[in-house]
């Protein structure tokens, strides 16, 4: 794993190298508040990008509050959502999750990690990306392209994203915290990609552990 010096030197690269977070970033998927947010992260799970957008918008179309979607039967929900995939099971963790989030919370979703774990259907990829984009807080969301980064470059050595996350936010340093998602996850999708990363013109190909072993030797 990195030291603290080289994970940080990875941090102000990326900062060099990357887009941060655009002006007035909304949440996932696009949504402009929070319940909404963490519908459309539930309703990504093993969904392509354009089948959850899809799907999120004819659901949303119908309602838009915890109280709406309950007053909609399973049946209605599950048509909506069905170009996402696995609806009947998504439609069962929407209904749990509005359901809990009035009984606990007066229908406004919480704006702490604890919180959010505590609602059914969502886990600390989601919680986190809410946090970061609905919130405002300082926090390194870790979706696939970040999970494999990190763990390619060095900066974790994890078997799971909700391992890397933890891991991630104990050695990330603190300036690199609000905006370090967004550097990351352009990063996995420009440079470190899954299949043929660019590493030979890659800025952090000197740091780079994946790198220092599979580059060819003279």
């Amino acid at each position: 794993m990195l030291s603290e010096s080289e994970t940080e030197e990875v941090f102000r690269r990326l900062a060099a190298a990357m887009p941060g977070r655009t002006p007035g970033a909304k949440g996932p998927k696009g949504q402009p508040d929070a319940f909404r947010s963490c519908i459309s992260c539930m309703l990504s799970a093993q969904s392509l990008d354009r089948n959850t957008a899809k799907a999120a918008k004819a659901l949303f179309a119908l309602a838009t509050t915890p109280e709406a979607m309950l007053a909609l039967d399973d049946a209605t929900i599950a048509a909506a959502i069905r170009p996402c995939g696995l609806y009947n099971n998504k439609t069962r963790s929407i209904r749990h999750f509005c359901e809990a989030l009035l009984a606990g919370y007066g229908g406004i979703v919480p704006d702490t990690r604890e919180d959010l774990l505590n609602l059914p259907g969502i886990g600390r990829k989601c919680a986190d990306i809410v946090l970061s984009f609905t919130f405002g807080k300082d926090t390194i969301a870790v979706d696939t392209h970040v999970h494999r980064v990190c763990n390619r470059i060095g900066l974790t050595h994890a078997k799971t994203a909700d391992t890397t996350a933890i891991q991630i936010e104990e050695r990330a340093p603190a300036w690199a915290m609000h905006e370090g998602h967004f550097w990351l996850i352009q990063f996995g999708k420009r440079v470190c990609t899954a299949r043929a990363p660019k590493c030979p013109s890659c800025p952090l190909n000197d740091l780079c552990e994946w790198y220092a072993e599979a580059r060819p030797t003279s």
